[in-house]
């Protein structure tokens, strides 16, 4: 599994990027592996507000659909529109490309409830 440094983990494999009071939010490496290839994502609107754990968006796969948690607390003030008509960036580059939404944090303390990438890859062995 691919896990990126200086980002937060959740254990529902959501995974954020803290930029000052801003953070870009998708999900791991691990999370699409078990997705396997996805085909739709429904993106969160802009202007929604959104509290820690929480619905953001919902995304579906060949194998199922699963809903995306927010990590932190925030309003969604941008959507990856390029996942509209090529949803399979996340497959092929999760935390990159395929990223679901940036939101403008509320409560950026929540970010104690996540996991560094240490952490949550000592998590994902757990799951083994």
């Amino acid at each position: 599994m691919n896990i990126e440094k200086g980002l937060f983990y959740t254990k529902d494999h959501d995974w954020i990027k803290i930029d000052g009071n801003q953070a870009t939010i998708g999900i791991s490496d691990y999370a699409q592996h078990a997705l396997g290839d996805i085909t739709f994502v429904e993106l969160p609107g802009i202007g929604k507000e959104i509290k820690q754990q929480e619905t953001l968006s919902t995304i579906e796969s060949v194998k199922a659909a699963s809903d995306i948690y927010a990590p932190l607390s925030g309003k969604v003030i941008k959507v990856n529109e390029a996942l509209n008509e090529t949803p399979e960036l996340i497959n092929t580059s999760t935390y990159n490309e395929g990223w679901i939404a940036v939101v403008e944090l509320d409560k950026p303390s929540e970010k104690e409830n996540l996991m560094d990438a240490t952490r949550y890859e000592e998590y994902l062995k757990t799951l083994e």
